[in-house]
């Protein structure tokens, strides 16, 4: 078995949710959930098929979004993972909960706008995603003025009264 780690290729500021699911309907009924879920919302959207063709089967809204979809899920190459790459002005807290709906998702890698790298194994069969890290590690602990900040920011951002 052979380790390496793949970096998510994308600009700064752009958030994405990396989840694995189990069928090639994933890519549909994605696509289809986040339509209804957020009127006019851009996306890009790729989902590595483990079986059959093995194709990196795409959808979207946003042809840069789509792009980054495909050029990183063909980067990663692990069976049944998906990425899901957000346009502008949107997040992934307006969409996880309807993206975790979804009957093919199994689990999600993380949700992020960090920098991101995939740990990835590879063996005779095929590849896996072991894991992620998302951004970079604590430098230590908040302090009260922090926890202050942070409630603020949440207060000015609306996700709190």
């Amino acid at each position: 078995m052979e380790l390496t780690v793949v970096p998510i290729a994308k600009p700064e500021a752009t958030n994405f949710i990396f989840g694995q699911s189990h069928f090639i309907k994933t890519v549909d009924d994605i696509h289809e959930a986040l339509a209804s879920a957020v009127p006019g919302i851009r996306f890009g959207l790729a989902f590595c098929e483990a079986s059959g063709k093995r194709l990196v089967r795409w959808s979207g809204t946003d042809e840069a979004m789509i792009d980054l979809a495909c050029q990183n899920a063909l980067a990663i190459g692990a069976g049944h993972c998906f990425l899901l790459f957000l346009g502008d002005g949107f997040y992934p807290v307006n969409v996880l909960a309807t993206v975790r709906a979804v009957p093919e998702v199994c689990r999600i890698y993380c949700a992020t706008a960090n920098p991101t790298e995939v740990v990835v194994a590879q063996t005779a069969q095929g590849r896996a995603v072991l894991g992620v890290v998302d951004g970079a590690s604590p430098l230590g602990l908040e302090t009260e003025a922090d926890i202050a900040s942070r409630r603020n920011l949440l207060r000015e951002i609306g996700y709190k009264l």
